[in-house]
């Protein structure tokens, strides 16, 4: 009882462990299960061989006694058209016997005829069979591989979501706040850049101003002024933006 106890135990693991593995490579158990299907079906085809022996050899067996049979009768129908009826007696004997040996084996051959019809068609069978279990097995594998793949990828696009939370998402993050300061950088030195240009121009025309002005002074001073120059005054020049004064309208006399 208690050894009993214990394989039932050592079973029990062996089992565990065989249910595992199990479901490890399904595809190599049905290539398994295939290889051995095939091992089978070529013994079988073998013994089938051996078995149309048999039947040939009971072929050939009923073809002879066939012949016997078909001499005898000769030779009783010869004997009666001679007259000699003891010998016709004789041979009808054996014809009787023969014939009775040909039922006989022409019996058996039709079973073992039949038995091997019927053992080719299972055989034919299970060919048809394990051809079509060996397309599946090939299916399976690639509709295994291809649903692994899928997964992989299906994981791998999961992983490359561009969430705040993700690490790509935060990567992503870090790199459009370093292109927005290196944007924010360039805008500010263009801005930097036209700084102080307006005064700039301002001081150009005021220095312009100042030369043409000295200019018409030592005109003047040495004679050198003439009636367009004298003529053409310089012309006021305002700095910034012109401004338009309104006349205001004269009030009404009484």
């Amino acid at each position: 009882m208690i050894l009993g106890k214990l394989w039932n135990s050592i079973a029990a693991q062996f089992n565990k462990l065989a249910n595992a593995i199990r479901g490890y490579d399904p595809i190599a158990e049905m290539q398994l299960e295939y290889d051995r299907s095939v091992a089978q079906l070529r013994e079988g085809r073998e013994g089938l061989a051996q078995y149309r022996a048999l039947v040939e050899r009971v072929q050939r067996q009923v073809d002879n006694q066939s012949r016997v049979v078909a001499t005898l009768e000769a030779k009783v129908k010869a004997f009666l058209n001679a007259g000699d009826r003891d010998g016709a007696a004789k041979f009808a004997l054996d014809l009787r016997r023969a014939k009775d040996d040909l039922a006989e084996n022409q019996k058996q051959l039709d079973i073992h005829e039949q038995a091997y019809q019927n053992n080719l068609l299972k055989i034919k069978h299970a060919v048809e069979k394990l051809e079509t279990i060996k397309q599946k097995i090939a299916k399976y594998d690639a509709d295994l591989k291809m649903s692994r793949a899928e997964a992989e990828l299906s994981q791998i696009a999961t992983q490359f979501n561009f969430n705040v939370t993700t690490d790509f998402g935060q990567a992503e993050q870090v790199i459009q706040d370093q292109i927005d300061r290196n944007r924010g950088r360039a805008r500010v030195a263009a801005d930097l850049s036209g700084e102080g240009v307006e005064d700039i121009k301002r001081e150009i025309a005021v220095e312009k101003n100042l030369a043409e002005d000295a200019l018409r002074e030592f005109e003047k001073e040495n004679g050198l002024a003439t009636p367009e120059t004298v003529g053409a005054a310089p012309a006021a020049k305002q700095i910034g933006p012109a401004r338009t004064k309104q006349i205001e309208p004269l009030p009404d006399l009484p």
